[in-house]
């Protein structure tokens, strides 16, 4: 009889415990697969069948609990130390209210963006940055009508931009620093929507000019230094833009610096090793919020401007133009 009713009360227990668990079974299980398919890190060793994925203490792991769905909503891991290379894992399309995917700082997360993320249609950021997957940057990406932000920085990623993200309508910035993409910035780049404010893919192998229908954005940041990039950069600037930083430093661009206008908002301008010419603007002088300025190695001519913030900056910042003068410089003559 004791036997029995021990029997008996294990499994009420254990079937109570079943139905008090938040955790939806689908995403539990998509949970466990992905782990299993990258090696059963250390790192994922919370991420136990027999507790409960919602109860935060699965790393990474958070359930929506403001609709009290209790979905699987956000994953974000870092440090995954996989043992040995493994592909993302296909597993992660069974995650469908997927809202947040950041993957971060794992060398041994290698191979192709996985078409299975076109099916992850509720996800708005995605983050995979610091790890080694290569190949391009896939066309599907333009098929999550919902996502907001897009960085794949510090990767191998390789090949050309894909010119459809441009039509994603609710995208707000894309960050493909530090890999190895190649050829020229899409026209259609001109064309994102109006909430787009950010652009940064500095460090890549972009080459080409920068394209005239630029003059269309209005960004708040942009950073395309340490490419190849040449002709006239005039577009992104303007003095009806909201631009706080403009990095174009280390490319061949070429273009007349005294003939364009500043946004107000402007607290960074990194121009240093191209072939600009002409004189710095006056305008220059009526920025309120500039605090890091640097247009060394070009062509400019002409006197620095006196006042405002351009005196804070030093040599350093001026220095190997082609005949520029005057206060940090040596004087005019």
């Amino acid at each position: 009889m004791s036997s029995t009713f021990c029997t008996v009360l294990l499994v009420v227990l254990s079937f109570s415990s079943a139905l008090s668990e938040l955790c939806n079974p689908q995403d539990k299980q998509a949970l466990l697969q992905f782990k299993k398919d990258l090696g059963n890190p250390i790192t994922l060793s919370s991420w136990l069948p027999t507790t409960d994925c919602c109860n935060t203490t699965w790393q990474g792991v958070s359930c929506d609990t403001d609709t009290q769905t209790y979905r699987v909503n956000n994953l974000d891991l870092s440090d995954l130390n996989l043992p040995k290379p493994y592909p993302i894992p296909s597993s992660l399309a069974n995650l469908p209210y997927l809202n947040f995917l950041y993957i971060g700082r794992t060398n041994n997360l290698a191979g192709p963006i996985p078409p299975a993320i076109a099916k992850l249609t509720q996800l708005r950021y995605l983050y995979i940055t610091h790890t080694n997957i290569s190949g391009t940057i896939p066309d599907f990406l333009s098929q999550i009508k919902t996502l907001v932000t897009l960085d794949f920085s510090y990767n191998a990623l390789s090949g050309t931009l894909p010119p459809s993200i441009s039509s994603l309508p609710n995208l707000v910035g894309i960050t493909f620093d530090g890999n190895r993409i190649s050829g020229a910035i899409p026209d259609s780049y001109g064309s994102f929507s109006k909430l787009f404010t950010s652009m940064t893919i500095s460090r890549n192998r972009l080459t080409g000019k920068i394209p005239a229908t630029f003059t269309n954005l209005n960004l708040a940041f942009v950073d395309l230094s340490r490419n190849m990039l040449e002709g006239d950069a005039s577009v992104l600037f303007g003095s009806d833009k909201n631009t706080q930083k403009i990095h174009l430093g280390q490319n061949s661009l070429a273009f007349d610096l005294g003939k364009v206008g500043l946004s107000k908002n402007l607290n960074g301008l990194d121009l240093r090793n191209n072939r600009i010419y002409g004189t710095l603007p006056e305008g220059l002088t009526q920025l309120k919020f500039l605090h890091s300025l640097n247009v060394s190695f070009n062509n400019l001519c002409g006197e620095i401007p006196q006042g405002g913030n351009l005196q804070r900056f030093d040599v350093s910042s001026y220095a190997n133009n082609k005949c520029l003068c005057g206060s940090p410089l040596p004087s005019c003559t």
